[in-house]
């Protein structure tokens, strides 16, 4: 059950990388827009000529404020798409699309129930917003994330639904906006009344946070921490940046919710003078952590390691501080001495927690987007100035974490003799994996020769248990996030030999570190898989009858013709006499005796229908031989048809064969087109 759970919140926490992956670029425009626009900073050093009200400069700045600031300020419709594309198994775009749809019409719904009910008034203020130009409540990214999942379990549930005949046109994909619509109806009237003592308890939460006062932001930080290996940080802290747990503020007459729209909504806002540390809290103590304890840490194990390996060490601990400073991705650090040696990590978890009271208490105003490198505090602290931020104890006490980092992790290392990068046995290599070391055991296989990027992937998939076993694949900033059906068959040799600084196993859910390069390696590993059909159900079709088989595209018919029903072909057939395309059992035949199902024993499920608009005749000029649920085989007779008689009441004797239950990388190969026999083969089914 524990493992379940684990399986279902990883797979929560990685649908959020989409969206929050949108922040930073949102900053960026936010934070350039907003500090040259200060009317403090132009004062300060005299740029009214450059940067002052009426110059051009000012107007294109104000611009990117303004373009920035849009993205925050939408980012529950934001949420509500990327979270239903994360969540999706298949064909993401349906999903972002219902996404879309439930969202207007939930939103519509509550606002319709605010005017029939003429509540609003009488509501606790901050209760109500503007949603996408829609009043309704205020449900923050918790609106959007509950718009998100539920959308895309209604899309895993029904996006290959089949519907009787004559509504299948809104069946499959089409039918999860449909269904999405309705459902999220019915959510909206029910959220008008349930969701004002949500937010009750929401805002309680928030109250017991911000009451616990210092305490608090300790647990806070460690938790971020500790939850880092597991891959959940993300499920932890998105509350606290996005909602009301991470506390409210009125920013420019208007209600803000969560840590980080609060810290935005002050950097767009021209007449914010200190930022909000209450709000800040969640998030300003990263800095001195990524930008100097850990390359502290990364010092120590340099100055520990074995003098024969500190110039090969060296390099890659440089490259793994550079990076953690810069950018604030510290996994590469992180991974090696959780690994090798788990105390380090645990002592790390804790100056984490510290980290972040020490922000606090210090009244350190400093926000970011999702990492906290020397970018983000250059950009939302020294350019927003001390006065604002009292950024300066930033490099205060990220000095004294540089310091203590050093110290501690160098006593240990020795004291415990503990295996980091440059102190493992000559027959037991242990080390830090760079991008550079990456692209090196890529390029080098077995006796020299150049590995390519399918031979990766298919190390990859050889070490997740094959692609059969693989459920989903997706990545956040620096890991392979994968679900598989039976985690027995996974190989974690097979996938640290692929360059890997670790496997984390829970359950179902695998997590591969490979560090910032996890991007382009998820890329190739789907485009791989997608072109591999090796253990994939594939079985070969015969031809039902004499006749002449043509492309779908030239049936008489546009249902048929634009595969509304299926992929599959059309016979324009010669001989009165129709027989069994597959070994399998009859689905069920048509009530006017025109059409007929089949499923193969293999699960392909097929429908035969003879001539164009014949459901008219009612039956007249159809011999059907076979029943419902009668097993066949290839080559037994199925049905005997007059031809001639279809013909001369107009009617056209093209019979369509479709595959009604393909998924989207199914495919079909034509063997045989042009005149063929009965019970020969015709196309090649890959499912």
């Amino acid at each position: 059950m524990k493992d379940k759970i684990f399986g279902v919140l990883q797979r929560v926490g990685r649908s959020f990388m989409l969206p929050i992956a949108i922040l930073p670029v949102a900053g960026l425009l936010l934070g350039i827009g907003g500090s040259f626009t200060n009317a403090t900073m132009i004062e300060a050093y005299h740029l009214e000529s450059v940067l002052g009200e009426g110059t051009l400069l000012h107007g294109l700045l104000l611009v990117l404020s303004e373009c920035g600031n849009v993205v925050f300020a939408n980012l529950p419709i934001i949420f509500a798409m990327g979270v239903a594309i994360g969540m999706a198994k298949k064909e993401k775009e349906v999903a972002a699309l219902s996404g879309a749809v439930a969202f207007f019409v939930m939103h519509t719904a509550i606002s319709a129930m605010l005017k029939i009910t003429g509540i609003g008034d009488s509501l606790p203020a901050g209760s109500l917003t503007n949603v996408v130009g829609i009043e309704s409540l205020q449900m923050g990214v918790f609106g959007g994330i509950t718009v998100g999942l539920g959308v895309a379990a209604l899309h895993n549930k029904f996006y290959k639904i089949q519907l009787p005949q004559v509504l299948s046109f809104f069946g499959g994909s089409r039918f999860v906006p449909i269904i999405s619509t309705l459902v999220y109806l019915i959510v909206g009237i029910v959220m008008f009344f349930i969701w004002p003592h949500i937010q009750e308890g929401i805002y309680a939460v928030g109250n017991v946070v911000r009451s616990s006062g210092y305490a608090g932001t300790l647990l806070y930080g460690i938790m971020e921490r500790a939850l880092l290996p597991f891959g959940l940080h993300h499920v932890f802290y998105l509350p606290f940046w996005q909602t009301a747990v991470g506390g409210t503020a009125v920013v420019g007459g208007v209600t803000v919710e969560g840590a980080q729209n609060i810290f935005f909504a002050q950097l767009a806002d021209p007449t914010t003078t200190v930022f909000n540390t209450e709000a800040t809290r969640f998030m300003s103590g990263k800095f001195p952590l990524m930008i100097f304890g850990l390359p502290g840490a990364a010092l120590a194990m340099y100055h520990t390691a074995k003098p024969e390996k500190k110039k090969v060490v060296g390099g890659l601990l440089m490259s793994a501080a550079l990076t953690s400073m810069l950018t604030g991705i510290t996994e590469p650090i992180e991974f090696t001495f959780l690994f090798v040696a788990p105390i380090l990590y645990i002592i790390h978890v804790f100056g984490a927690g510290l980290a972040y009271m020490l922000m606090h208490i210090l009244k350190v105003g400093v926000g970011m987007t999702f990492s906290g490198g020397l970018i983000d505090l250059t950009l939302f602290g020294i350019m927003q100035g001390n006065a604002k931020t009292n950024w300066i104890m930033v490099v205060v006490v990220g000095v004294v974490y540089f310091i203590v980092y050093y110290l501690v992790f160098t006593l240990l290392i020795k004291k415990m003799n503990l295996k980091t990068p440059g102190r493992e046995d000559d027959d037991s290599e242990v080390k830090l994996y760079t991008r550079k070391d990456l692209e090196a055991k890529n390029n080098t296989a077995e006796g020299g020769v150049a590995k390519t990027n399918d031979e990766i992937s298919k190390m990859i998939t050889k070490g997740l248990g094959g692609k059969s076993n693989i459920s989903d694949v997706d990545c956040c900033i620096t890991r392979l996030r994968c679900t598989v059906y039976d985690a027995s068959k996974v190989d974690e040799g097979i996938l640290t030999a692929t360059g890997a600084k670790g496997v984390v196993k829970k359950g179902n859910g695998i997590q591969v570190i490979y560090g910032p390069t996890v991007t382009v390696i998820k890329s190739d590993l789907e485009e791989y898989l997608a072109r591999q059909s090796d253990d994939k159900e594939s079985e070969t079709v015969v031809c039902p009858v004499d006749g002449k088989v043509a492309l779908l595209s030239e049936a008489p018919d546009e249902t048929f013709a634009s595969e509304m029903m299926g992929k599959g072909l059309v016979i324009f057939p010669t001989s009165n006499k129709f027989y069994a395309p597959v070994d399998g059992k009859v689905s069920f035949v048509f009530g006017t005796k025109h059409a007929i199902g089949m499923v193969s024993d293999k699960g392909t499920e097929i429908l035969l229908h003879i001539g164009m608009d014949t459901v008219t005749l009612n039956g007249e000029g159809f011999n059907v031989v076979v029943e419902n649920g009668q097993t066949i085989k290839k080559g037994d007779l199925l049905a005997e048809v007059d031809l001639d008689f279809i013909k001369s009441k107009g009617l056209s004797t093209a019979t369509p064969m479709v595959f009604t239950n393909l998924e989207a990388d199914s495919k079909l190969k034509l063997v045989k087109m042009g005149d063929v026999k009965a019970n020969d083969i015709i196309i090649n089914v890959t499912r």
